[in-house]
């Protein structure tokens, strides 16, 4: 009988690890560059990431759809870099879209700011709008299984 893993992709190296359920709340290291693989600080995904992180995460993964034209999105980033340093077990990440939008474009976001929650490659739930930190961090707990 095996332990439960999660892959978790590095936000560094882009490489896939695969993490044993228990060494998630032991701050597990990338076994190709080893530097953290949680975090808890947003980190900016591009064309060429996002997907891969979206997609290969097992665990809660927040992504930020946010477009450096937007106000509320500006006035929201230091919020959501508060939230990502209170859940440091779930990963956060943040996609401009005026800048890479084929990176935004699978998902149909339709507002900005727009939070979307990501589980095994799935989209689980979706919050538009700026939210203070607590309403953030309330959000993400109330996904959490």
């Amino acid at each position: 009988m095996s332990e439960q893993s999660f892959h978790l992709v590095c936000l560094h190296c882009q490489a896939t690890n695969r993490v044993p359920a228990a060494r998630l709340s032991a701050a597990p290291k990338c076994g190709k560059c080893s530097q953290s693989l949680l975090t808890a600080s947003p980190h900016e995904l591009n064309a060429q990431t996002a997907n891969k992180v979206i997609q290969k995460n097992d665990v809660l993964t927040i992504v930020d759809f946010w477009a450096s034209w937007c106000q509320p999105c500006i006035m929201m980033a230091p919020e959501f870099k508060t939230a990502a340093g209170q859940l440091p077990q779930v990963v956060f990440a943040k996609v401009q879209t005026d800048k890479y939008e084929q990176a935004a474009a699978p998902y149909n976001i339709r507002s900005l700011p727009t939070m979307v929650a990501f589980r095994n490659g799935k989209e689980v739930a979706r919050q538009s709008g700026a939210l203070p930190s607590n309403q953030i961090i309330q959000w993400v707990q109330s996904l959490q299984v």
